[in-house]
């Protein structure tokens, strides 16, 4: 709201705040007006509350100090105060908006209108990837990095609009995750027995955790704490490989931190994990790591290397090439669905925020299910 400041009988000072700068300094815009002498003394208040509406409108529609940045300074401005974002998608964010630079990055941010965002589009639909077009839900994630950036500047009323949000995108092909039976699982659990253990022990967390890989890569021992039989995991951290930098160690994806309850069993290999660990780095003359996984050496394992391995173990037993490191996710959230935990207590286990992008993403009915389903059909609506 404007404040409004009397100098004298007919002359006032009008101040509207307009947010903040990227450097966190408060911005206001100050406007000193005069009454005409043909408005009567006692409509001199109306007058200036109108000005003052006027105004503070005006600013506020994106006539603020800021708002002639252009766009690509204020993104940069933007990537440099990010603390929420797990270093992996910070990078990501980083890499799509150097792309859209060349297209909007010298439009003020004022000027910024949902037709440049829709010629960008149209332009990064023409780019391809291995000889290939790229695929419409990639393009839709550049979009999805420049609005990141415009809602920041309508958070510190920059702009008062995002024209990213004002877009009608074409619905994008829904690509269906491919959900291994539980069969399946037992007999990956079965082939993972003559593994060596810090292998064993990385594959079967990811099956019963649903841990992503950079989450189980910085799990460190202090993060578990026993409970009797049973143990409490406490995911807070991830190690990622971002291109250009090499590993590092930031939040979870979402940012916040999370606990899994580990069962009897679990705990029991985890216990046993922890013995020939400990015995490792006796005979190897090294401290035992805070880490989980680290190698014979008692160094941390790089991300990759559990993604690779993986691979060759899988075609070496006859999985089917649909089975990935992150399949074993996608196993964990849909047993928990299939067998009727309810969805907010599966979402908070998985690390996301609410419950939608899991109902997007992980409730695909097993065949064995949909095959139930039918079976169920058939015997109450069949008629003989």
């Amino acid at each position: 709201m404007a404040s409004i400041k009397k100098i004298d009988p007919r002359k006032y000072k009008i101040t509207v705040s307009n947010g903040y700068r990227a450097n966190g300094k408060k911005i206001s815009r100050a406007k000193t007006i005069h009454v005409p002498e043909s408005v009567h003394p006692r409509s001199i208040q109306q007058f200036v509350a109108h000005e003052a509406e006027e105004f503070e409108r005006l600013v506020k529609n994106g006539f603020g100090e800021d708002a002639d940045t252009p766009f690509e300074v204020f993104a940069r401005c933007w990537l440099e105060r990010q603390t929420k974002y797990a270093p992996s998608t910070l990078a990501m964010y980083a890499r799509m908006l150097e792309v859209t630079f060349q297209y909007i990055g010298t439009i003020p941010l004022s000027k910024l209108r949902p037709i440049a965002l829709e010629n960008m589009l149209i332009e990064l639909r023409k780019r391809t990837h291995h000889g290939k077009p790229v695929h419409e839900a990639t393009v839709q994630k550049y979009l999805t990095a420049v609005s990141a950036v415009l809602s920041d500047a309508k958070r510190n009323e920059i702009i008062q609009k995002n024209p990213a949000r004002m877009i009608d995108l074409p619905d994008t092909k829904a690509r269906e995750q491919f959900i291994p039976t539980e069969e399946d699982a037992a007999r990956l659990v079965n082939a993972l027995l003559d593994e060596p253990w810090h292998y064993r022990m990385y594959y079967v967390l990811a099956i019963y955790t649903g841990c992503r890989r950079g989450e189980l890569c910085a799990l460190k021992w202090s993060d578990i704490i026993m409970d009797g039989y049973e143990s409490i995991l406490t995911v807070s951290r991830s190690r990622s490989s971002v291109a250009g930098v090499g590993v590092v160690e930031g939040t979870t994806k979402n940012g916040r931190s999370r606990t899994i309850v580990l069962d009897e069993d679990i705990t029991s290999v985890l216990m046993s994990y922890c013995y020939w660990k400990n015995e490792d780095a006796k005979e190897g003359g090294f401290e035992m790591s805070d880490y989980l996984f680290t190698n014979e050496y008692g160094e941390l394992i790089h991300p990759d290397t559990f993604t690779k391995h993986l691979r060759r173990f899988l075609d070496e037993n006859g999985f089917p090439k649909d089975f990935h490191l992150h399949t074993m996710r996608h196993l964990f959230v849909s047993t928990l669905l299939h067998h009727g935990v309810d969805k907010q207590t599966v979402a908070d286990l998985a690390g996301h925020g609410d419950t939608s992008f899991l109902e997007r993403t992980y409730c695909h009915p097993q065949m064995a299910l949909k095959k139930e389903a039918s079976k169920v059909v058939t015997k109450h609506l069949l008629v003989s």
